[in-house]
């Protein structure tokens, strides 16, 4: 399992920016579901990496390993933001500008405004805060790492709240990705609210309409451009 580092963090300590915010978004390629993103700004303190030993890219990490870090990082950042974007808006802007608004959403949340944004992969053009894009910076970063944790146990849990709705899918154990069980439930069942009726294989399906539910795409509320 890859090791993230405090190299870019330290280096950005040294020349003066002292609330750093590492990015990362979970779900971005699920069937069904919102996109999750997570912002963590960790205290301008060399020690913090051993504080966080273990934190990692959340994809390499074991679900119990995942909530118990989850706790650590919240205990230990210097601050932790959570945006969510929802299938309907995914929709609508499509995965990438969803994925740039949560992340935009989760810096908002923040009670320290950070001075310089590390992301995984993305670049937020629209902010005036200096920031770099890492590829794979979940594998290298921990700050990344640690928000990726934070995005992927959020996103978890939203994933089984829904289950409890939406049943037939087994969102509780597939998280709205693309399962042989879950591509059987949808072929059996048709798309409920949650699923992105412009991924594929869920275009151009007929949609289910649930219980409690109105008009074509459900209760969502679209978030703010």
């Amino acid at each position: 399992m890859d090791k993230p580092s405090l190299d870019e963090e330290l280096k950005l300590w040294s020349a003066g920016f002292t609330r750093i915010a590492g990015l990362d978004e979970a779900g971005r390629g699920a069937w069904a579901g919102p996109v999750v993103a997570g912002a963590v700004v960790l205290p301008a303190d060399a020690a913090i990496a051993q504080r966080l030993e273990g934190v990692a890219d959340s994809k390499q990490v074991p679900k119990a390993k995942r909530e118990a870090l989850y706790g650590t990082i919240m205990q230990e950042a210097a601050a932790v933001g959570v945006g969510v974007v929802h299938a309907v808006r995914i929709d609508a802007v499509g995965i990438v500008a969803a994925t740039r608004q949560a992340m935009q959403q989760a810096i908002q949340q923040l009670l320290l405004p950070p001075d310089f944004l590390l992301i995984d992969y993305l670049r937020l053009p629209y902010l005036a805060t200096p920031q770099r894009a890492l590829t794979k910076g979940d594998c290298r970063v921990l700050s990344i790492a640690a928000a990726s944790i934070v995005a992927k146990v959020t996103r978890d849990r939203l994933m089984v709240e829904l289950a409890g709705r939406y049943h037939q899918y087994g969102f509780e154990r597939n998280k709205g990705y693309g399962t042989a069980v879950h591509s059987l439930a949808l072929a059996h069942h048709g798309p409920c609210a949650e699923h992105r009726r412009s991924f594929e294989p869920v275009r151009g399906r007929q949609p289910r309409l649930f219980p409690g539910e109105i008009g074509e795409r459900g209760v969502h509320q679209e978030e703010s451009p």
